[in-house]
């Protein structure tokens, strides 16, 4: 089912929204920096930066997440638990490769062997209304890793941004239940082909050329290559790739208390820091930078694409955007590769 809602109605279709959902959206905050949070007020969603610098992940992996509180009392300690949500929740803005790196992480926290129950209570209560990119950025190789700037897979609703107003595709049954939403007007022919026309566009935008297929099988043979000594020189080990990054889910759990009150906390954690990998007895497995580098590419390329049949990479270039040193992981992809194209190869001799 396909509608069109006007921009000029939006604001008031967000708050609608917020009667009956907890709404999730972009935010520009005063510091510059573009994250996904909880709305108070409509008029703070965003919706025009194409790759906010952190990502939708957090709405359902958040960055420091209470998961228990407990307190002594007469020899007992009561926990409190703190997976329940209370309202439903709707995720607006998303861009389809955000999306497609929930999916990635899902497999992890909820498979057939263990169960996050904190990131399933938040998954099964969320609606997800996905915003398609117009206008990839040339640090997008989405169309690389088997998606797409107008991929719709994970998505309950879909909206197109065409100019003076949203065409809107209700997918699921969760999207379903907003097809008698007061703002939602029967999209014509017109919308329909201005469509097909962005996605042509946006399609020839995305760089496809990223050899990612069978990358698993190519690393195998590069376990202790010397490509590592020399990849791993540029890198200084900040974690700025793996915060930002939407499918990068590594985390720390740790107990805070005071007297007699206390929580448990989980907090991300990057496999690039050093302290990441010690052990109580003082040994570090991945001493030096060419290990922590090898164990971040070889996790999203080799081990992950090995237990779930695709690489845990959605080509969304924050870690080519944002990098402080400017390492280009798709630079590291065309070195495993006897394909490699002009003007990129040989930056790892």
């Amino acid at each position: 089912m396909k509608f069109k809602l006007d921009k000029k109605d939006f604001e008031n279709f967000l708050k609608d929204l917020m009667e009956t959902y907890d709404l999730f959206a972009p935010v520009q905050l005063t510091e510059g920096v573009s994250v996904f949070k909880k709305i108070d007020k409509p008029e703070e969603v965003n919706l025009t930066q194409l790759v906010p610098q952190k990502s939708a992940k957090e709405v359902f992996f958040p960055q420091s997440e209470t998961m228990f509180r407990y307190e002594m009392s007469e020899n007992q300690s009561p926990i409190v638990s703190e997976q329940k949500i209370g309202r439903e929740r709707v995720l607006l803005g998303a861009r389809p490769c955000d999306i497609e790196a929930i999916f990635i992480v899902e497999k992890v926290f909820i498979g057939e062997d263990y169960t996050d129950v904190y990131f399933l209570e938040k998954r099964k209560k969320t609606t997800i209304i996905t915003l398609a990119c117009n206008h990839p950025l040339t640090t997008c190789f989405c169309s690389s890793t088997g998606g797409g700037p107008f991929r719709k897979d994970g998505s309950d609703l879909f909206m197109i941004d065409l100019g003076e107003s949203y065409l809107v595709e209700l997918l699921t049954e969760k999207g379903l239940a907003f097809s008698k939403n007061r703002f939602f007007k029967e999209a014509g022919s017109k919308e329909i082909r201005l469509v097909k026309e962005l996605e042509e566009k946006a399609a020839k935008k995305t760089d496809s050329s990223i050899p990612v297929e069978g990358i698993e099988k190519r690393l195998d043979l590069m376990v202790e290559s010397p490509f590592w000594d020399r990849i791993h020189e540029k890198c200084i080990g900040c974690g700025t790739c793996t915060f930002l990054c939407p499918t990068c889910h590594c985390f720390d759990i740790t107990d805070e208390a005071t007297n007699q009150k206390g929580e448990r906390v989980r907090n991300w954690d990057s496999c690039l820091f050093p302290i990441y990998s010690l052990e109580t007895s003082g040994h570090n497995p991945r001493p030096t930078g060419r290990e922590r580098t090898r164990q971040r590419l070889m996790h999203k390329f080799n081990y992950y694409p090995k237990n779930f049949g695709r690489v845990a990479c959605v080509g969304c270039g924050r870690c080519i955007l944002y990098c402080p040193v400017q390492f280009d992981v798709r630079e590291a992809i065309l070195y495993t590769s006897s394909r490699r194209t002009e003007g990129r190869k040989g930056k790892f001799k």
